[in-house]
């Protein structure tokens, strides 16, 4: 009986996607990435991708293995690189290390590479398994499938929210309307961004720093933007003196969105998390940006007629006019009820 089964190879790809998840914030433009080299059944390398530049998670785990390598398994998350970028090729190293099996959770989404590192591992005698634990590993780096594939960043829209979809009183109080486990997942969406973005209303109600505060020593701070056709960059530097120097946009038309998001990817912004309030999100949802969502819902109800929605914008005239979400995942965090999914493009 052989020692590979479509069971050990998902065990073993779950402890290289675990691995892979510790560049989270680290390793942007590039993908997060694990790896794992397994030899009789036994793991004896790990590696992940540390940073961008640096050496990727195929060669960090031959690094961390004893060799010989000849009859082990490389698990790998995503497609071994074949091409010179920053760092030689990892094919070159796995052929020459001689490893005999690379498993590969996802190809790479680039067309000009998806499948060629499969098709140069099988041409020198190395098997390959594709497709272990896929759409985990497609998941974990939606950010960057979508940046290479289109030039443009995956948008998460975030919004903290009452079960009655308030987020704030009649005269902007909001603080806070969820607790401190929502707020820890929120640092955590943080480091995960390249760039967040709010409105200048939320900057005049909140004065919110949009860094990561925790950890505390966190360096990669990501690219602070606001929205608004009243503020100055020079307000805008005074109430947010911490972090890297705010931007600000003049609100956006549906096609100025478009340009906006491709000038963002030119700039190697891979990801972009928009955190309100209720006129922004209603604008990036209507011009069809935003490809995630995650809502928090605290187990408050505020009531008001003239409290604000989380979602702001004209008033639609039908229900057929609601966007809808798929793949709907349900999370707690402490009491806080958080929901998300990819909208569907109409």
């Amino acid at each position: 009986m052989s020692e590979f089964s479509e069971k050990t190879d998902a065990a073993f790809m779950r402890t290289a996607l675990a691995l892979a998840k510790k560049g989270w914030g680290l390793v942007s433009p590039n993908p997060m990435v694990g790896a794992l080299i397994v030899r009789k059944g036994k793991v004896i390398g790990r590696g992940f991708h540390r940073k961008a530049g640096g050496p990727h998670a195929e060669i960090n785990a031959m690094s961390d293995a004893s060799a010989p390598f000849k009859g082990s398994t490389l698990y790998v998350t995503l497609e071994p690189c074949s091409t010179f970028g920053r760092t030689p090729p990892c094919v070159d190293a796995i052929i020459k290390a001689e490893i005999s099996r690379v498993v590969i959770g996802v190809l790479d989404p680039n067309p000009r590479h998806a499948g060629r590192a499969v098709k140069i591992l099988e041409e020198n005698g190395i098997a390959v398994t594709v497709g272990i634990a896929e759409k985990k590993c497609r998941e974990l780096n939606e950010s960057f499938f979508k940046w290479i594939v289109s030039g443009t960043p995956f948008v998460l829209l975030k919004l903290a929210t009452t079960l009655d979809g308030k987020i704030a009183t009649a005269g902007g109080e909001s603080k806070w309307i969820t607790g401190a486990s929502a707020r820890r997942r929120v640092q955590t969406l943080r480091r995960w961004a390249d760039a967040i973005m709010v409105g200048g209303e939320t900057v005049r109600r909140d004065a919110p720093s949009l860094t990561v505060r925790e950890p505390d020593d966190w360096k990669r701070q990501p690219r602070r933007i606001v929205c608004s056709k009243t503020m100055t960059v020079e307000k805008l530097t005074a109430m947010m003196p911490e972090g890297r120097a705010p931007e600000l946009v003049l609100p956006l038309s549906l096609k100025e969105w478009q340009r906006f998001l491709k000038k963002l990817g030119a700039e190697n912004v891979t990801s972009l998390l928009v955190e309100g309030g209720g006129e922004l999100a209603s604008s990036v949802l209507n011009a069809g940006i935003v490809d995630k969502v995650e809502f928090h819902i605290a187990p408050k109800i505020l009531g008001g007629r003239n409290s604000r929605s989380s979602v702001g914008g004209e008033n639609p005239l039908s229900l057929a006019d609601a966007l809808n979400i798929s793949d709907v995942s349900i999370r707690k965090y402490g009491c806080d009820i958080a929901v998300s999914g990819y909208i569907k493009k109409k």
